[in-house]
């Protein structure tokens, strides 16, 4: 349950903990920066660590020369490509275990890995650029992909395409508007909005699916 606190105060409370980790690793910080973009795109059970706060915040830090903005975005880049490529290869080797799995194969079996494959060679490609903006969606995205064995050279530059826009865009805006004085001043609350804004689509998307299995049933 603490653990659980200290994340939540942590993402919400971002440019605090942000300044901590800068001050006391200084160049260091890199390195703990792409750690954890690495890990929340690359690893499928830790999507809840920062992903659109963190990139903001770090541009808002940027404008004040705590980072080099260009270093930061290569680094946030390679983070964000690399967690993707792992997630697939992690999703891809998982999902050649799941029939010799008895509750595995219950619960994920065959047809439909081979239905979750039709999808993504179908829409894989927006579905892996879309889910980039989304927060836990697009840590479950890359694996799925891998356990659908969605082609690698597609995934890999829809992967290249949706990583760069992520991380261009998130940071760009913490550098030119993370400063401004009303978003310096009520800082949390507008983490707490790209959180909200975030997770929009997601919740749209599941609202219309129930809507349309219930019209469905009647």
């Amino acid at each position: 349950m603490n653990i659980i606190m200290y994340l939540v105060d942590f993402i919400i409370n971002i440019d605090k903990h942000l300044l901590e980790i800068i001050q006391i690793f200084d160049l260091w910080s890199y390195a703990i920066l792409f750690l954890i973009v690495f890990v929340e795109t690359g690893i499928v059970i830790f999507p809840f660590l920062p992903g659109d706060s963190l990139l903001f915040a770090s541009g808002a830090f940027a404008a004040k020369d705590a980072f080099n903005i260009v270093v930061l975005i290569l680094l946030f880049f390679a983070a964000a490509v690399l967690g993707d490529t792992v997630n697939y290869h992690i999703g891809k080797k998982a999902g050649t275990s799941i029939s010799r799995n008895k509750f595995m194969n219950k619960v994920i079996n065959q047809e439909k890995i081979e239905k979750a494959e039709s999808f993504f060679n179908k829409h894989g490609g927006k579905t892996i650029v879309m889910a980039r903006f989304m927060p836990f969606i697009r840590t479950f995205i890359p694996f799925i992909a891998g356990v659908s064995h969605m082609n690698y050279r597609a995934f890999i530059a829809y992967n290249i395409v949706g990583g760069a826009l992520w991380v261009t865009l998130c940071t760009v805006a913490g550098y030119f508007f993370g400063n401004l004085p009303i978003v310096q001043e009520n800082f949390s609350l507008f983490i707490i909005l790209i959180i909200i804004i975030s997770l929009l689509p997601a919740i749209f998307t599941y609202l219309k699916n129930k809507f349309t299995v219930e019209r469905t049933l009647k």
